[in-house]
Protein backbone atom coordinates (compact mmCIF):
# COMPACT_ATOMS: atom_id res chain seq x y z
CA UNK A 1 0.00 0.00 0.00
CA UNK A 2 1.55 3.43 -1.21
CA UNK A 3 2.22 5.55 1.96
CA UNK A 4 4.75 7.62 0.18
CA UNK A 5 5.51 9.47 -3.16
CA UNK A 6 6.83 12.30 -4.35
CA UNK A 7 6.74 15.52 -6.90
CA UNK A 8 9.49 16.75 -8.15
CA UNK A 9 7.64 19.14 -10.95
CA UNK A 10 6.47 22.46 -9.79
CA UNK A 11 2.84 23.97 -10.30
CA UNK A 12 3.07 25.62 -13.82
CA UNK A 13 3.62 21.96 -15.40
CA UNK A 14 0.93 20.34 -14.04
CA UNK A 15 -0.85 23.36 -15.05
CA UNK A 16 0.14 22.71 -18.71
CA UNK A 17 -1.66 19.30 -18.58
CA UNK A 18 -5.04 21.39 -18.28
CA UNK A 19 -7.04 24.09 -20.31
CA UNK A 20 -8.03 27.12 -18.07
CA UNK A 21 -7.23 25.46 -15.10
CA UNK A 22 -7.46 27.64 -11.78
CA UNK A 23 -4.15 27.71 -9.67
CA UNK A 24 -5.11 28.30 -6.11
CA UNK A 25 -2.38 25.76 -4.52
CA UNK A 26 -0.30 28.90 -3.61
CA UNK A 27 3.06 28.40 -3.23
CA UNK A 28 4.06 24.87 -3.89
CA UNK A 29 7.72 24.08 -3.14
CA UNK A 30 9.08 20.54 -4.45
CA UNK A 31 7.34 17.89 -2.86
CA UNK A 32 10.58 15.05 -2.81
CA UNK A 33 8.51 13.33 -0.02
CA UNK A 34 4.77 13.19 0.81
CA UNK A 35 3.48 11.00 3.51
CA UNK A 36 0.52 10.68 5.19
CA UNK A 37 -1.30 13.47 6.64
CA UNK A 38 1.00 16.69 4.68
CA UNK A 39 -0.70 18.97 2.62
CA UNK A 40 -0.51 18.34 -1.29
CA UNK A 41 -1.46 19.44 -4.29
CA UNK A 42 -4.73 18.00 -6.10
CA UNK A 43 -6.69 18.80 -9.64
CA UNK A 44 -10.61 18.79 -8.84
CA UNK A 45 -13.79 20.02 -10.28
CA UNK A 46 -14.62 23.95 -8.44
CA UNK A 47 -16.67 25.69 -8.49
CA UNK A 48 -16.15 27.59 -11.12
CA UNK A 49 -14.16 25.05 -13.48
CA UNK A 50 -11.19 23.02 -12.70
CA UNK A 51 -8.67 23.98 -9.88
CA UNK A 52 -5.22 23.39 -8.66
CA UNK A 53 -5.38 23.74 -5.13
CA UNK A 54 -3.88 21.60 -1.78
CA UNK A 55 -5.68 19.00 0.70
CA UNK A 56 -4.54 16.97 3.53
CA UNK A 57 -3.37 13.37 2.98
CA UNK A 58 -6.00 10.84 4.40
CA UNK A 59 -10.01 10.38 4.35
CA UNK A 60 -12.28 9.85 6.65
CA UNK A 61 -11.95 6.42 8.17
CA UNK A 62 -14.85 4.24 8.58
CA UNK A 63 -16.91 3.93 12.31
CA UNK A 64 -15.93 0.77 12.94
CA UNK A 65 -12.42 1.59 12.48
CA UNK A 66 -12.59 4.37 15.34
CA UNK A 67 -14.22 2.28 18.31
CA UNK A 68 -12.44 3.11 21.08
CA UNK A 69 -9.89 5.86 19.37
CA UNK A 70 -9.84 9.57 19.88
CA UNK A 71 -7.61 10.27 16.88
CA UNK A 72 -8.71 9.54 13.32
CA UNK A 73 -5.35 9.51 11.37
CA UNK A 74 -6.88 8.68 8.14
CA UNK A 75 -7.03 6.35 5.48
CA UNK A 76 -4.55 7.19 2.82
CA UNK A 77 -5.65 4.26 0.12
CA UNK A 78 -9.10 3.22 -0.72
CA UNK A 79 -9.95 -0.32 -2.41
CA UNK A 80 -13.26 -1.75 -2.00
CA UNK A 81 -15.65 1.17 -3.42
CA UNK A 82 -18.85 -0.65 -2.80
CA UNK A 83 -18.26 -0.12 0.79
CA UNK A 84 -21.01 2.03 2.05
CA UNK A 85 -18.70 4.46 3.94
CA UNK A 86 -16.85 4.86 0.19
CA UNK A 87 -19.63 5.16 -1.66
CA UNK A 88 -21.07 8.44 -0.69
CA UNK A 89 -17.87 9.55 -2.02
CA UNK A 90 -17.62 8.39 -5.61
CA UNK A 91 -19.73 11.15 -7.93
CA UNK A 92 -17.64 13.40 -9.93
CA UNK A 93 -18.62 16.31 -7.13
CA UNK A 94 -15.96 14.05 -4.71
CA UNK A 95 -13.44 12.64 -7.26
CA UNK A 96 -9.55 14.16 -7.86
CA UNK A 97 -6.27 13.50 -9.89
CA UNK A 98 -3.62 13.35 -7.62
CA UNK A 99 -0.15 14.58 -9.00
CA UNK A 100 2.97 12.50 -8.93
CA UNK A 101 6.31 12.22 -10.50
CA UNK A 102 6.62 8.81 -8.13
CA UNK A 103 5.37 6.38 -5.49
CA UNK A 104 6.84 4.00 -3.03
CA UNK A 105 6.61 0.72 -1.85
CA UNK A 106 7.55 -0.76 1.50
CA UNK A 107 10.68 -3.41 0.99
CA UNK A 108 13.21 -4.96 3.16
CA UNK A 109 17.03 -4.77 2.22
CA UNK A 110 19.70 -7.99 2.45
CA UNK A 111 20.10 -7.16 6.13
CA UNK A 112 16.33 -6.60 6.74
CA UNK A 113 16.24 -3.26 7.34
CA UNK A 114 12.79 -1.61 6.01
CA UNK A 115 13.60 0.41 2.13
CA UNK A 116 11.13 1.86 -0.01
CA UNK A 117 11.64 1.05 -3.87
CA UNK A 118 10.65 3.54 -6.07
CA UNK A 119 8.17 3.70 -9.33
CA UNK A 120 7.56 6.20 -11.88
CA UNK A 121 6.30 6.39 -15.78
CA UNK A 122 10.18 6.14 -16.51
CA UNK A 123 13.87 8.08 -15.41
CA UNK A 124 12.76 11.16 -16.43
CA UNK A 125 9.59 10.99 -14.30
CA UNK A 126 6.61 12.60 -16.10
CA UNK A 127 3.87 13.24 -14.32
CA UNK A 128 0.89 10.89 -13.95
CA UNK A 129 -2.27 11.27 -11.56
CA UNK A 130 -3.54 8.84 -8.74
CA UNK A 131 -7.22 8.37 -9.55
CA UNK A 132 -8.37 9.91 -5.69
CA UNK A 133 -11.58 10.95 -3.46
CA UNK A 134 -11.46 14.96 -2.24
CA UNK A 135 -13.77 15.30 0.90
CA UNK A 136 -14.19 19.11 1.91
CA UNK A 137 -14.45 20.28 5.60
CA UNK A 138 -13.60 17.37 7.27
CA UNK A 139 -14.13 18.25 10.91
CA UNK A 140 -12.09 15.82 13.05
CA UNK A 141 -9.03 15.22 15.24
CA UNK A 142 -5.75 13.68 13.15
CA UNK A 143 -3.78 14.83 15.96
CA UNK A 144 -4.40 15.00 19.70
CA UNK A 145 -1.74 17.81 19.84
CA UNK A 146 -3.80 19.81 17.21
CA UNK A 147 -7.29 19.22 18.62
CA UNK A 148 -10.14 19.01 16.63
CA UNK A 149 -9.89 20.82 13.29
CA UNK A 150 -11.66 20.92 9.70
CA UNK A 151 -9.88 20.13 6.79
CA UNK A 152 -10.06 19.21 3.01
CA UNK A 153 -9.01 15.49 2.55
CA UNK A 154 -7.94 13.35 -0.10
CA UNK A 155 -6.91 9.48 -1.05
CA UNK A 156 -6.66 7.75 -3.61
CA UNK A 157 -7.48 4.34 -4.93
CA UNK A 158 -5.65 1.14 -5.71
CA UNK A 159 -6.29 -2.50 -7.48
CA UNK A 160 -4.12 -5.48 -7.90
CA UNK A 161 -0.43 -4.58 -8.53
CA UNK A 162 1.12 -5.28 -12.30
CA UNK A 163 3.86 -7.48 -12.71
CA UNK A 164 6.41 -4.73 -11.52
CA UNK A 165 4.82 -3.98 -8.41
CA UNK A 166 4.24 -7.50 -7.80
CA UNK A 167 7.56 -8.40 -7.42
CA UNK A 168 7.88 -6.07 -4.57
CA UNK A 169 4.08 -5.34 -3.03
CA UNK A 170 1.96 -8.43 -4.02
CA UNK A 171 -1.45 -7.01 -2.65
CA UNK A 172 -1.90 -3.49 -4.31
CA UNK A 173 -0.70 -0.53 -6.43
CA UNK A 174 -2.41 3.05 -6.75
CA UNK A 175 -4.67 3.20 -9.89
CA UNK A 176 -2.84 5.45 -12.36
CA UNK A 177 -4.27 7.52 -15.07
CA UNK A 178 -1.97 8.09 -17.48
CA UNK A 179 -4.01 10.45 -20.25
CA UNK A 180 -6.28 12.63 -20.87
CA UNK A 181 -8.91 10.57 -21.61
CA UNK A 182 -8.62 8.88 -18.24
CA UNK A 183 -8.23 12.22 -16.28
CA UNK A 184 -11.54 13.44 -18.10
CA UNK A 185 -13.50 10.05 -17.46
CA UNK A 186 -12.60 10.43 -13.58
CA UNK A 187 -13.28 13.94 -13.52
CA UNK A 188 -16.54 14.04 -15.43
CA UNK A 189 -18.06 10.61 -16.34
CA UNK A 190 -20.86 8.90 -13.67
CA UNK A 191 -19.48 6.18 -11.36
CA UNK A 192 -20.82 3.54 -13.84
CA UNK A 193 -18.18 4.89 -16.52
CA UNK A 194 -15.09 6.03 -14.25
CA UNK A 195 -15.45 2.46 -12.32
CA UNK A 196 -13.17 0.39 -14.90
CA UNK A 197 -10.11 3.23 -14.49
CA UNK A 198 -9.88 1.27 -10.86
CA UNK A 199 -7.14 -1.55 -12.98
CA UNK A 200 -3.41 -1.31 -13.14
CA UNK A 201 -1.56 0.37 -15.13
CA UNK A 202 -0.06 -2.57 -17.60
CA UNK A 203 2.77 -4.64 -17.32
CA UNK A 204 5.90 -3.41 -18.67
CA UNK A 205 4.45 0.66 -17.91
CA UNK A 206 6.50 1.52 -14.75
CA UNK A 207 10.38 1.60 -13.92
CA UNK A 208 12.29 1.03 -10.84
CA UNK A 209 14.35 3.88 -10.00
CA UNK A 210 17.65 3.73 -9.17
Amino acid sequence: MCNLYSLSKGQAAIRELFDGIKDRAGNLPELSEVYPDYNAPIVRNGDDGLELTQARWGLPSPQFALKGKKVDKGVTNVRNTKSPHWRRWLGPEHRCLVPFTAFSEPSRNAEGKYEPVWFALDETRPIAFFAGIFVPGWTSVRKMKEGEVTADLYGFLTTEPNAEVAKVHPKAMPVILTTAEERETWLTASWNDAAPLQHPVKDGALVVLK
